[in-house]
């Protein structure tokens, strides 16, 4: 589900659900990005059934599968390649969708402008590298709700640990309270990092 482009060179933002939902719930996520991007919301490659996708197949809540993580990888960078080959994009993912986001990241650090990580958390033991300075080179926005009823609260604070103080990347991490959505500061803040990273884009 593609917006109109504001501009001929606009960024793209690529939208991602969380597990269970589609791109209509993916799309949703379109109101916390500002005006200067294109945004396209995209349905997650496996089926659940009943008209749920996700990411990837996973052995617990925020733990994907290697090979099924591997294989939406090659997925998502085939359609990138047919679909916006030159465009600067940001990943912005929430829940099951941070985590691919955060695979996306991981696995080629500067292949995108950004990568926003909403509600959700980094694939760790998931066959991407997580070493200390991974993701040097890369940005990274982070937020999670110390309220958050669905992610496991040891995967959360990993998360918080490696992004911060060791994976190397530029990152702006939020943490709030509230229930597993969007708030309107962690949107404020997203918006405000997505401006500032679409400006870094224009001055090179």
């Amino acid at each position: 589900m593609w917006s109109p482009s504001p501009s001929p060179d606009a960024p793209l933002a690529v939208l991602l659900h969380g597990r269970g939902a589609d791109e209509h719930s993916g799309a949703d996520l379109a109101v916390h990005i500002p005006e200067s991007y294109q945004t396209v919301a995209l349905r997650g490659p496996v089926s659940l059934g009943s008209g749920r996708y996700t990411w990837f197949e996973n052995q617990g809540i925020g733990r994907p599968r290697p090979e099924s993580l591997a294989s939406s990888l090659a997925w998502f960078h085939d359609w990138r390649s047919r679909e916006a080959p030159s465009r600067p994009v940001v990943v912005v993912g929430f829940s099951g969708g941070a985590a691919f986001a955060g695979a996306v990241v991981l696995e080629s650090p500067t292949s995108v402008l950004g990568a926003a990580l909403l509600y959700g958390t980094v694939p760790f033991d998931a066959g991407l590298p997580t070493d200390e300075g991974q993701l040097e080179g890369a940005r990274v926005f982070h937020a999670q709700s110390l309220d958050d009823e669905v992610m496991p609260r040891d995967l959360m604070e990993r998360t918080w640990h490696y992004l911060r103080l060791e994976s190397g990347a530029n990152v702006v991490a939020m943490r709030t309270s509230g229930p597993h959505e969007v708030s309107h500061e962690v949107s404020l803040g997203l918006q405000r990092w997505l401006a500032f990273i679409e400006g870094r884009t224009e001055e090179s």
